[in-house]
């Protein structure tokens, strides 16, 4: 009998050492993540559309099915926000957006602000679905250009 609950304690010792080796489980990553946000533009900042485009912010499609971005929001620590229309992410594709105004197509997308939105002191941007529920964000302190996520 004392060997039978030995076997018995050496085993349920082993089992939870193999469990608690395990760790805590990794929350996948989102379908959609911010990778790299432009924080300073090149040069001096003005109000000139070219200096404002230079700033972006980059979403990429982690995915292998294209993803409906409609109603999506990205903002910043100051509740800048950027509503998306119709803009659909093709799988493993990357997405720029521009602080600026320009035209759109399928892998550039613009704000429209005449001003530049990231604060190259420190800022947070947030990726947010139709239904408001955080996606992904990328926070920063002071950067000379950009930051990756």
């Amino acid at each position: 009998m004392r060997k039978l609950l030995g076997f018995a304690l050496a085993t349920a010792v082993g089992i939870g050492a193999a469990v608690a080796a395990a760790g805590p489980a990794q929350a996948a990553p989102p379908a959609i993540e911010i990778t790299r946000v432009y924080v300073n533009a090149p040069g001096t900042d003005t109000r000139a559309n070219k200096s404002v485009n230079g700033e972006y912010v980059k979403l990429t499609n982690r995915r292998s099915s294209t993803i409906s971005l409609k109603s999506w929001t990205v903002r910043d620590k100051a509740n800048h926000v950027h509503k998306f229309g119709d803009v659909k992410l093709k799988p493993k594709a990357s997405l720029y957006l521009h602080s600026g105004k320009g035209t759109n197509t399928s892998t550039k997308r613009y704000w429209g602000s005449g001003w530049h939105i990231w604060n190259n002191t420190g800022d947070t941007a947030y990726l947010r679905n139709s239904s408001g529920k955080l996606i992904d964000s990328c926070s920063w302190g002071k950067v000379s250009s950009y930051r990756n996520c």
